[in-house]
């Protein structure tokens, strides 16, 4: 019975084949023969049928040797023909991409597990962070877990959010990334006798040479438990930055869902025409972490004071919510976004994509917002509750959707320099200086004051609020360097310089 997959000539078709190819060619040699001998002349035998017979032959006996070859060869063959043929046809381009690198062969030094604290662009940024320190120094990653007890409380795996195997094998040149620590730990996992602890903040490659990979090297695991801003953002060699721009830009795909939601979100929008994303970082867990309630009612203000005793790491609790606006450390309100919004230039017909959580104050805190920009969406009025429903209680992966619609963006507004808004503006940066406006909030803050005293009339603020931003759009720059004070300078993954081509921002569309 002939092997399954394979061609199923019988012996007996085998051999009638064969024996039709010898005796050609013996024809053949005959008549060349005699040719040779001069006992038959070209002539005799017209042009055309000598031709005839030499292209017979020889298809014939090409033919027959490629079945020949395919048969012995069918089992390496056929998944070829089955399968990698019509994948390159027939997939979406985006799978057409992903020719993976070869695996990188190199000494173990040992076990690295980290686990994410934060929201998901303060643990995508750690996640980077701790692929490329993985990588110096020479050991295997555990898949990274994510935060489930902030204040989010999100439930979400690694696997709810990113393409778990895209993001190993995309990167298998460079480390060796697995699931879970290999089963000789697990005793050890269980009985909580892995060391534990978190790196220090900022720091360089040295460090993490110096002090880590000898705990590592002893302990064979190490477990970091706070990741984020725990490498610095400058003065490190080239290859640890290009490597966290990989991992950024290329490695952490979202899920197939995920993706899918986010293109149709996107695809509905520019039907529309161009789009503006607002980051509205006006979210109870942003106001109570930061003191902000300027614009809030009486009950609000101790709502928000309660919240934030309840949370012991959030270490400010007595906060002055009038200076703190003052120095441009709160986010916007929806009524003053309205008013900076209209004084940069946007019209009233502008397509605006709220990218963010529940709007503090819901309905009466965004009228002003509405009463000046009618087309304001938001991701529940995109999509359908079938659609949504997965992402219930989720919050990282809502997020996931705002990320992808804010990059795609044909204008990216936040209201507040956050995480989500520095890795955004990195994003954009790095796919051609997409315009990004970034705003001063302290400088607004005095305009927007002065205006409400009438100081300064509609159109000195307008103007004002212009020229103010004319040179913070997302164009090409160089990140502020801060010796000893790395958290004031600027955010490596706000503007990722070393990855960048040196390249004038394009002319993209302008919605002001």
């Amino acid at each position: 019975m002939p092997k399954a997959g394979l061609p199923t000539h019988s012996v007996s078709e085998k051999q009638k084949v064969l024996s039709k190819i010898i005796w050609q060619e013996l024809e053949l040699k005959a008549l060349l023969g005699q040719m040779k001998t001069g006992k038959t002349s070209p002539s005799i035998l017209p042009r055309s049928r000598l031709h005839v017979w030499l292209i017979r032959a020889s298809t014939t006996i090409l033919l027959w040797t490629c079945l020949i070859q395919l048969t012995a060869m069918g089992e390496l063959w056929r998944p070829h023909l089955l399968h990698r043929w019509p994948f390159c046809l027939d997939q979406p381009d985006s799978l057409m991409q992903d020719t993976y690198p070869p695996r990188r062969i190199y000494k173990n030094n040992g076990y690295l597990r980290v686990s994410c604290n934060g929201g998901l662009n303060q643990m995508r940024a750690a996640i980077c962070d701790m692929v490329a320190i993985a990588k110096y120094l020479n050991v295997t990653l555990i898949l990274p877990e994510l935060d489930k007890g902030s204040f989010w409380a999100d439930p979400s795996d690694f696997g709810d959010i990113f393409d778990v195997n895209h993001f190993k094998h995309s990167l298998r040149d460079q480390v060796r990334i697995i699931k879970e620590l290999p089963p000789k730990f697990t005793k050890f996992l269980k009985h909580g006798r892995i060391m534990t602890m978190p790196p220090v903040s900022w720091s360089n490659e040295s460090y993490y040479l110096n002090q880590i990979l000898p705990l590592i090297k002893k302990h064979k695991v190490l477990h970091l438990n706070r990741t984020d801003a725990r490498l610095a953002n400058n003065n490190l060699p080239l290859e640890i930055q290009k490597l966290r721009c990989r991992v950024n830009y290329h490695s952490l795909r979202f899920t197939p869902r995920i993706e899918e939601l986010g293109h149709k979100m996107v695809k509905l929008l520019r039907k529309k025409g161009p789009f503006l994303a607002l980051h509205l970082r006006y979210e109870m867990d942003m106001l109570a972490f930061s003191g902000c309630t300027h614009g809030c009612t009486e009950e609000e203000e101790e709502e928000l004071t309660r919240m934030r005793y309840a949370y012991p790491w959030w270490k400010e609790k007595v906060i002055d919510s009038q200076q703190k606006r003052k120095d441009g450390l709160c986010p916007l309100t929806p009524e003053e976004t309205a008013l900076i919004l209209k004084a940069l230039g946007f019209h009233r017909n502008t397509n605006i994509y709220i990218a963010a959580g529940e709007i503090y104050g819901s309905q009466r805190r965004m009228a002003a917002l509405r009463s000046v920009f009618p087309n304001i969406v938001r991701k529940e009025m995109l999509l359908s509750e079938e659609d949504l429903k997965p992402f219930e209680s989720r919050s990282s992966q809502m997020a996931a959707l705002d990320y992808l619609v804010s990059v795609a963006s044909d204008v990216f507004i936040p209201t507040y320099d956050g995480n989500m808004a520095k890795v955004v503006e990195g994003h954009r940066r790095y796919l051609g200086f997409r315009k990004t406006v970034l705003l001063d909030r302290r400088q607004l803050i005095q305009l927007i004051d002065q205006y409400h005293t009438r100081r300064l009339d509609w159109d000195a603020f307008s103007l004002a609020v212009q020229d103010l931003h004319k040179d913070r759009m997302g164009s090409p720059s160089k990140r502020r360097v801060i010796l000893d004070r790395p958290k004031e300078e600027d955010y490596f993954y706000a503007n990722p310089q070393e990855c960048i081509p040196e390249i004038s921002s394009p002319p993209g569309m302008d919605l002001a």
